[in-house]
C-alpha cells in the first residue's frame, strides 16, 4: 500500500512560498505532483489569512488540486479524545486526527505541536 502524507498548513505556506530547503521542496514537489492531501483546517487557516488577490490566487490554486479532507463523525471523535487525553488546540486536535483516521503520516514544521501523539508519524520537511 502506498503511504499517504497530509499536510498541514505551514508546509503549504513555506511550500508556495519557496521557503523550506532544497530536500524539503523536492519532497513536497511530489506530494503536489501526486495530487496534495490537506485537512479542511489547513483550507481555512491558510485561506483565512489571505490578505490580497496576488497572495490568494496561488493558494486556491493549491487547494484546487488538492484533496480536501472534511470532518466526519470518525475524525471529530478522534479530535475529542485526543484533547481528553493531552493538551491540543481543537485546530491541531482536527488534524492529527485527520492524520490517523485517514492512516496518513502528517507533513509539518510544528511537530511539538503533535509530538505528543504517540501514534501520529510526522516528517518535518525542514529537517529531511
Amino acid at each position: 500500500m502506498e503511504q499517504r502524507y497530509l499536510i498541514d498548513s505551514n508546509i503549504v505556506i513555506d511550500y508556495l512560498a519557496g521557503k523550506l530547503p532544497a530536500f524539503g521542496t523536492k519532497f513536497l514537489d511530489d506530494l503536489v505532483n501526486a495530487s496534495p492531501n490537506v485537512s479542511v483546517i489547513t483550507k481555512i487557516e491558510v485561506l483565512g489569512f489571505a490578505t490580497t488577490e496576488k497572495v490568494k490566487s496561488p493558494l486556491l490554486s493549491f487547494f484546487a488540486a488538492s484533496l480536501v479532507i472534511n470532518l466526519n463523525d470518525p475524525i471529530v471523535n478522534k479530535a475529542i479524545e485526543l484533547r481528553e487525553k493531552i493538551k491540543i488546540r481543537i485546530p491541531d486536535a482536527i488534524i492529527a486526527a485527520t492524520a490517523l483516521c485517514e492512516n496518513m503520516i502528517l507533513v509539518t514544521r510544528n511537530t511539538g505541536d503533535f509530538d505528543r501523539i504517540p501514534e501520529l508519524t510526522i516528517i518535518n520537511p525542514w529537517k529531511i
